[in-house]
């Protein structure tokens, strides 16, 4: 609408005109002004309950989320004397807790270009008995990026099993070394380096050509996907993406610090990963330094910096998440909680003048959620929110292509030609351009179109 100011926060909590259906849950009023409808789209059922907010620029596409993602609005955190209450407590269990998930993996490990080692995981459910799918399914990818430290989390399991029961084919990332991945090369993956990301996004459409590819990524591993898609911007092969619990401002986070327990987990964890390379890393680093680092920037600086004046900051110059963010070219949303303990305080560590400005971002903030926790009433709403995100950019794109191709086929069978008009002209003279199943080609063709 043109009477939105340059940005808005719509704060889903704080609605003009709301009613409750019969499941008691709180509803905006669709049979109002349009404009009023994608400003407001929801709000809680409890007043104590927390807010969900909404920050984007002002776009044809967010005006359609606003009116089709009614996952957006229907969050209800866990408040009151319970410990998953505790942002803290429920960012530990979904980061460390078992989970024994009905989802089995097939592994296909992707050798490099410089003869390094990937593992793409692909999810399949127990049912199906390992078995691979066929190059022909036009089921849609997606794309999964764990946290930077390989860890497969609760998260990501229940991200893969819901992604099947909507129809959707998972597949997991795992970087050199990382989660049984075998380390063929003296060299590791830089933070926010995509090399090995690209080859395995042209195997993956390699091997499924039929369908659509999303991403999604987790926690720090949102870094690697943020780079990605910078550095590729149109050529990167995704219809649309996600980040959940995302660190946008990498080169900070190191350098501040977790709170102790935290990081000294995580660096616990991370030497154990790299143990067992330890002799054959001693040709280009020092391991000594390496596994008495106390601190995550510590272990960064000796694995890829080797300790020399300067090159901490020259190496977030080319692995700094948002360093290329304008080139961006497709939606991308990203999911976030205000109490989040690892990535810190939201004003700092947010870069909420992004969403502002660029119509590829958007930012679903809840005031609690945690890291990766986000549950309510059960179930993950983080991942249910993902994947009607989804779902409705894809709607919108073929609505899009749709309106685009109505008028050229007017053309096409009402036009004039050397002065006549053809009223009568048959259906089957037009020319018929092979029709690309995956839409590839349709999706870039308009490029930025939608955020007008």
């Amino acid at each position: 609408s043109s009477s939105w100011p340059s940005s808005f926060l719509i704060q889903l909590g704080i609605l003009q005109q709301v009613a409750k259906d019969k499941t008691g849950r709180c509803v905006s009023d669709r049979e109002g002004n349009d404009d009023a409808q994608s400003a407001c789209v929801g709000a809680l059922t409890d007043e104590k309950a927390r807010t969900v907010a909404l920050i984007c620029k002002p776009s044809a596409l967010a005006n359609y989320l606003l009116k089709h993602c009614w996952t957006f609005s229907n969050y209800s955190p866990c408040v009151g004397w319970t410990w998953r209450a505790s942002a803290f407590l429920q960012s530990v269990y979904e980061a460390c807790w078992p989970y024994e998930s009905p989802v089995q993996f097939v592994r296909d490990n992707l050798q490099l270009s410089d003869d390094g080692l990937v593992a793409l995981d692909w999810a399949v459910p127990s049912y199906q008995k390992r078995r691979r799918t066929s190059s022909h399914s036009t089921s849609p990818v997606l794309l999964i990026i764990p946290n930077s430290f390989g860890k497969i989390t609760r998260n990501v399991l229940k991200l893969c099993e819901m992604a099947l029961s909507h129809g959707y084919l998972p597949v997991v990332f795992n970087r050199r070394s990382h989660n049984g991945c075998p380390l063929t090369t003296l060299k590791l993956q830089q933070f926010g380096d995509p090399a090995d990301l690209r080859e395995a996004v042209r195997y993956i459409r390699y091997r499924q050509p039929a369908g659509r590819l999303y991403a999604v990524s987790e926690s720090s591993g949102s870094g690697l996907l943020l780079s990605y898609l910078g550095e590729c911007g149109s050529s990167s092969y995704v219809t649309a993406a996600v980040c959940l619990s995302p660190v946008f401002r990498c080169q900070s986070w190191f350098e501040s610090g977790l709170w102790w327990p935290l990081q000294w987990v995580l660096v616990l964890y991370q030497k154990i990963c790299l143990s067992r390379y330890k002799s054959a890393l001693t040709e280009v680093m020092q391991t000594d330094t390496l596994f008495s680092s106390h601190s995550l920037r510590g272990l960064e600086e000796a694995l890829f910096c080797h300790n020399t004046s300067g090159a901490w900051d020259a190496y977030w110059e080319h692995n700094e998440p948002l360093r290329d963010v304008d080139e961006v070219a497709i939606p991308v949303l990203s999911v976030c909680a205000k109490d989040d303990p690892i990535r810190g305080d939201t004003q700092s560590t947010v870069p909420l003048e992004l969403f502002e400005t660029n119509p590829h971002f958007f930012l679903l903030l809840t005031d609690h959620g945690g890291h990766c926790g986000l549950e309510s009433h059960g179930i993950n709403w983080s991942h249910r929110a993902s994947l009607e995100f989804f779902r409705a950019t894809t709607d919108f794109f073929n609505a899009e292509e749709r309106a685009k191709q109505l008028p050229s086929r007017r053309r096409g069978l009402g036009g004039a030609a050397g002065g006549k008009v053809f009223r009568h002209r048959s259906v089957s003279t037009c020319k018929r351009v092979p029709a690309c199943s995956h839409n590839i080609h349709a999706i870039y063709s308009w490029q930025r179109s939608y955020t007008r």
